[in-house]
């Protein structure tokens, strides 16, 4: 094999790993193709050299000191991608340059659980708007992702009946492929919130991370080793379904107490109608008065005793609270930390580092953006 071919070779083969996880350092990457680590760096100096890939600084981490090497990030073809993020309640929608930067970006409310076929058409029909305004034509569209609320296996199809009960039998990737015109991949909301805070947000250059999507529902993103972990089929992370002592509700997926039965913006709004009626807004909006802080902090004390389960298994570096409660402030933060302090194995929680999501409300939207950046 002669030197160009040779060199094609490693171009593809670290392309193809970083298409799979943006934002790896050069010694992950020499991990993840079994590359040696000169190989790597003479493939990502050519790389850069040739506008292919870019190297980003890595986030900072409160409390650790030393410097953290770069991260390397592919940089796709000239044109734009779209990302799309569907809650249960909402969807958003986002056009972005090749580099990631958001140009334009829209959300609105929608019952994406039971409304399928008006979620895809309102997603279409916000893409085409953002389009407009931008005035950019589909033809310069490279592609496309959307984040769902629910299991989504390795096929990308919903495997759920009770969770996404209006998605079942539906091909979600061909729906939206038809109504925006491109090709769709698509994923989990939770995976695509650690995805983008992996690319753009605090995750950067770490290898072992959790992103805990805490809103109306419940799940966890997995990075670990530096990669996106999904599991057998796909379907790891679902920890909103995890069994909560004492818990006797029904769950939409069909068992009694459920952990998003008890926590989830929609029981955290309950108990907070309680002590301050008419209670409406964002909880980022609410005032902290003595009862809300300690119904928040409570909130995080319940879901920290399940990620602390996740820490002992798995002993990440970093646990990012992203969704509406990670976003709502130091109180919930607060309860996550001190359950993962009191449950986790001490030398395991004494080296894990607990915030907020960088992204806030954005990290699904921002993920979307990467996963469609990395398959343009």
């Amino acid at each position: 094999m002669d030197s160009s071919t040779r060199r094609q070779r490693s171009e593809q083969h670290l392309l193809s790993a970083l298409g799979q996880t943006p934002g790896a350092t050069r010694a992950q990457l020499a991990e993840a193709t079994g590359l040696s680590r000169s190989a790597v760096a003479e493939t990502v100096a050519g790389l850069i050299a040739g506008g292919r890939l870019q190297e980003l600084a890595p986030a900072a981490v409160p409390g650790r000191r030393g410097r953290r090497p770069a991260v390397l990030v592919p940089i796709p073809p000239d044109g734009v991608v779209i990302g799309l993020d569907l809650g249960h309640s909402h969807l958003a929608a986002a056009v972005a340059d090749a580099t990631g930067t958001l140009l334009a970006s829209d959300r609105q409310e929608a019952n994406v659980d039971r409304e399928a076929l008006g979620a895809l058409d309102a997603a279409g029909r916000m893409v085409a708007d953002l389009l407009t305004r931008l005035g950019i034509d589909r033809a310069d569209v490279r592609g496309a992702a959307v984040g769902l609320p629910g299991p989504v296996d390795l096929s990308r199809t919903v495997r759920s009946r009770s969770i996404l009960g209006g998605w079942v039998d539906l091909d979600p990737a061909r729906e939206f492929g038809d109504r925006l015109g491109v090709p769709v991949q698509v994923g989990n909301d939770a995976d695509l919130g650690a995805l983008g805070e992996l690319r753009f947000g605090a995750a950067r250059g770490h290898a072992d991370v959790l992103y805990i999507k805490a809103s109306h529902g419940i799940g966890a993103g997995l990075i670990l080793g530096g990669r996106s972990y999904r599991g057998a089929t796909g379907l790891a992370g679902e920890i909103g379904h995890t069994q909560v002592p004492g818990a006797a509700e029904w769950c939409r997926c069909g068992n009694r107490g459920c952990l998003e039965t008890v926590v989830s913006v929609g029981q955290v709004r309950r108990q907070l109608e309680l002590v301050r009626p008419g209670v409406a807004g964002l909880l980022t909006t609410i005032p902290k008065d003595p009862v809300s802080t300690r119904i928040l902090r409570e909130a995080g004390r319940t879901i920290g005793q399940v990620v602390a389960g996740l820490c002992n298994a798995l002993n990440p570096g970093l646990v990012l609270l992203g969704g509406e409660l990670g976003a709502s402030g130091e109180p919930f933060v607060s309860g996550v930390r001190d359950a993962v302090a009191q449950y986790a194995q001490p030398a395991t929680a004494a080296a894990l580092v607990i915030r907020p999501a960088s992204l806030g409300l954005g990290a699904e939207l921002q993920g979307a953006v990467a996963l469609a950046l990395a398959g343009a």
